[in-house]
């Protein structure tokens, strides 16, 4: 019998500690093994509970939330999902916590505590199992995104690159894991890359935080897209987190993205199956398609329309995934050209996009 996934819940709200462990619990698979008010309880707690997946409040007494996640990804990495605010301190918080290692996060309820919770529990028992499940390595003591006073740190060495024509595009889609993996991705980007178009699962206002964040760290423009934005050499543009799919469109020689009204695709709004099948529609082989870390098979479909259409599509190599769920479903239905590691991606990305035939790539492993 397959054991249970033992989880720990470390929150300072006594009611969120019985509202979590409720949901957690009432599902088969799920054991919680302990709770704790702040992370000096819950540390005390490690050696004898041995927890399998952390859930962490962002904000606690006696020790800051990430002055613990930082800790415990240095000296004994557990996969942790945050439990956040869906506030602009709150996104920020939560965007740093992933920086630090977290594997995900789930937005507490403004109001009604209980009945908001209660409404969570599907995401919050999947997310916990998907934790359950991820690659967790130990974490090196990272800066924050930016230095005190808002100064942005400087960004990676970047690929260089001369790029001959904007027509070329490429289109990104990512879940689980992928804000790290889109930070290694973007900040090793030269200033003249061709544009991109990303899906990366996140709620309402986390999108534009994001963005923002990683503008910052970028030589790319990084942005939150808004619907009729024409796509443009050296910038990067974000779907938006909300009730709205991302699609791209061309006019001419030139490419914009529009913002479609219309239901969840695979429990997902943005949909990476929506962008990719847009932009096997528009751009055909002048695309380049990339799926990275992420549960679940959004974007599989989509990236098989964009090989078809004669794009050349990329998908992230299990040995760097956060989750291998996203690429292993792309590469299963035989949509993938090639499969590379994260710490390649953006030179390959870059080939590709360089590559007029869009299929002569070769990857040097």
């Amino acid at each position: 019998m397959k054991p249970k996934l033992r989880v720990l819940v470390v929150d300072d709200s006594a009611l969120m500690r019985q509202l979590i462990t409720t949901v957690l619990s009432s599902d088969p698979e799920i054991e919680v093994v302990g709770s704790a008010p702040d992370p000096i309880a819950a540390r005390a707690k490690l050696g004898t509970l041995n927890p399998d997946v952390i859930t962490l409040d962002v904000e606690m007494p006696k020790m800051d939330g990430l002055a613990f996640l930082e800790q415990l990804m240095q000296t004994r990495p557990t996969p942790v999902v945050m439990v956040s605010s869906l506030t602009e301190r709150g996104c920020e918080i939560t965007l740093r916590a992933l920086e630090l290692g977290a594997v995900d996060f789930v937005t507490k309820p403004k109001i009604d505590m209980t009945r908001g919770t209660i409404g969570l529990a599907s995401e919050l028992v999947t997310k916990v199992k998907n934790a359950g499940r991820a690659r967790v390595r130990p974490v090196a003591r990272r800066p924050a995104a930016t230095r005190p006073g808002g100064a942005p740190l400087a960004p990676s060495p970047a690929i260089g690159s001369k790029f001959r024509t904007t027509e070329r595009i490429v289109v990104i889609g990512s879940s689980t894991g992928g804000t790290e993996a889109l930070r290694e991705i973007l900040t090793a980007l030269p200033p003249d890359a061709p544009p991109i178009v990303i899906v990366q699962h996140m709620p309402p206002v986390f999108t534009r935080q994001f963005a923002q964040r990683l503008d910052g760290l970028c030589r790319v423009r990084v942005k939150e897209a808004v619907g009729g934005e024409a796509l443009v050499q050296g910038h990067v543009l974000i779907a938006p987190g909300g009730d709205k799919h991302l699609e791209i469109v061309r006019s001419g020689a030139s490419y914009g993205v529009q913002l479609l009204d219309a239901p969840p695709v695979g429990h997902h709004r943005p949909s990476v199956d929506i962008l990719f099948d847009s932009c096997a529609r528009a751009a055909g082989p002048n695309a380049t398609g990339v799926i990275l870390t992420g549960m679940g098979g959004d974007g599989a479909r989509g990236m098989l329309a964009m090989r078809r259409a004669g794009a050349t599509t990329l998908a992230e190599d299990e040995s760097t995934c956060v989750v291998f769920g996203m690429p292993k479903e792309a590469i299963a239905c035989g949509a993938v050209d090639h499969v590379v590691p994260l710490d390649r991606m953006a030179a390959a990305l870059l080939r590709a996009a360089q590559d007029t035939n869009g299929k002569r790539l070769e990857e040097r492993r």
